[in-house]
């Protein structure tokens, strides 16, 4: 019998295992240093025109002064917000909400016809951004001047450089800060509050706030803010379409590239110069395409303008216009939308104008005393007790006189005659009698109205519907 023969069995040839390469992603991107290159134009002029108009309405209004008082102050603690002439009370909320409103509808208006319009030229961290690269550039330099000193190494020069910057920085801030407060305790004597080191806890904290709010959003967030912490951001382009302006690449006239100039293919007019890029504050590259980064800003505009200047090329290589225009077609200025937007945004403002003319400058409120529903008093009249909060809101002292009707020699028992200081208020008890037998008045309760009117003003009468009980 054969026996078996004993064969070495190969061994099994296992592939070689590869080490696992582990790769560290950071949770956010790393913030990228931005050095905008400073430029002039039609849409830089525009830009510093909105800075100027927005900053002498913010830091000059709280200084006007209007009938002895400051022309804008809202001030909180006694309920009453001032607006050159015109006193709101808490009861005016109705006006805060259309403004809002008319803002909202006006964002939605601009965006529609001409994209980020408020983003590129009034918005208040576009405005400030503006201002702080405008210090930095004076006091280090230009694009190129700025980059060698944050490359170099510290040393006693760039040390007073940037010391110099912060402190200007800190310095508008902390000015914005106390403007602001300005608009809420009375700016003057916020002011000597300050010099005498006497600010109370609330004043001092939102200066604070946001003077530091101010100085970090605009000295170093920047961008951060548009990119990452505006929601308008993310939500614009749903008010975009096709006949919308916006700033746009001409890739049809720019490409190929000047670069390419020599290699077989004729260049375009783009000459690759990458100023488009260096001077837009959020760095990207419009040549892309529209990114939600994009402000609106018009910078690339003026740049790439004043380099096809120089090259003996038309400009409008970069340019605001619309999706159509670009693939040939016409564009549509007034739309549905546009319209929609237009005529809603003007009955609003009309409606508002309209409320605020025919406005009584009077507030009359009704209460019943409920402590004393109805008693029958000397010759067999009953009385209800009410109380009559009688509003102000002229800056000129009033005499009004109460007056109540709606039943049969209905009549005010106590003093019908009150007078109120300027922008001010009382609650005036109020006693009404009725003679309910010769008024044949059953046991219930009867409505009744109670007229408010000032002497020598005949438009400013209330007459505010209340209810008389029989017993």
């Amino acid at each position: 019998m054969a026996q078996p023969s004993l064969r070495p069995v190969p061994q099994q040839q296992h592939p070689q295992v590869q080490p696992v390469e582990f790769v560290e992603q950071a949770l956010y991107e790393v913030r990228r240093a931005i050095y905008p290159r400073a430029v002039r134009g039609l849409f830089a002029r525009w830009r510093w025109a909105m800075v100027w108009a927005t900053q002498l309405v913010f830091y000059g209004s709280a200084w006007l002064q209007w009938n002895g008082r400051q022309a804008v102050l809202f001030d909180i603690a006694h309920r009453k917000f001032y607006i050159l002439g015109l006193v709101f009370w808490p009861q005016d909320i109705i006006y805060l909400t259309v403004l809002l409103i008319v803002s909202a509808l006006s964002l939605f208006l601009f965006t529609a016809v001409a994209g980020r319009l408020w983003c590129g030229y009034a918005c208040p961290q576009t405005v400030y951004t503006e201002i702080f690269m405008w210090i930095e550039r004076k006091v280090e330099g230009d694009r190129n001047a700025r980059m060698r000193l944050d490359k170099g190494s510290l040393t006693l020069k760039k040390f007073l450089v940037k010391a110099e910057k912060h402190g200007l920085w800190i310095g508008l801030a902390l000015w914005t800060g106390f403007t602001f407060v300005g608009y809420f305790t009375p700016i003057r004597e916020l002011g000597g509050e300050i010099l005498a080191l006497r600010t109370g806890p609330w004043e001092t904290f939102w200066i604070l706030f946001y003077g530091f709010a101010t100085y970090g959003n605009a000295g170093w967030m920047r961008e951060q803010v548009c990119t990452y912490m505006c929601p308008y951001a993310r939500f614009q382009s749903a008010m975009f379409d096709k006949d919308t302006l916006i700033i746009t690449y001409d890739k049809a006239r720019g490409e190929p590239r000047g670069k390419n100039a020599g290699k077989g293919a004729a260049a375009g007019d783009c000459v690759d110069c990458s100023i488009c890029v260096q001077v837009c504050p959020t760095g990207i590259d419009i040549r892309n395409g529209l990114q939600y980064q994009c402000i609106g800003c018009a910078a690339c505009i003026d740049g790439c303008d004043q380099v096809m200047e120089k090259v003996g090329k038309p400009k409008g290589l970069i340019r605001y216009s619309t999706t159509h225009a670009l693939e040939g077609g016409p564009t549509k200025v007034l739309r549905p939308r546009v319209l929609i937007y237009s005529a809603i945004l003007l009955l609003i403002v009309a409606a508002a104008a309209v409320s605020l003319y025919l406005r009584v400058p009077l507030k009359v409120d009704v209460i019943r005393d409920r402590a004393a529903i109805a008693r029958e008093v000397e010759g067999g009249e009953i009385e209800n007790v009410y109380r009559l909060q009688i509003i102000n809101t002229t800056e000129a002292p009033r005499t009004y006189r109460i007056g109540v009707e709606g039943l049969q020699d209905i009549h005010v028992a106590s003093d019908d005659r009150v007078e109120l200081e300027s922008a001010s208020g009382r609650l005036v008890p109020t006693r009404v009698r009725v003679d309910a037998g010769r008024a044949r008045l059953q046991p219930g309760s009867y409505t009744i109205y109670f007229t408010v009117r000032a002497e020598g003003e005949e438009r400013e009468r209330v007459r505010e519907k209340s209810i008389f009980i029989v017993r």
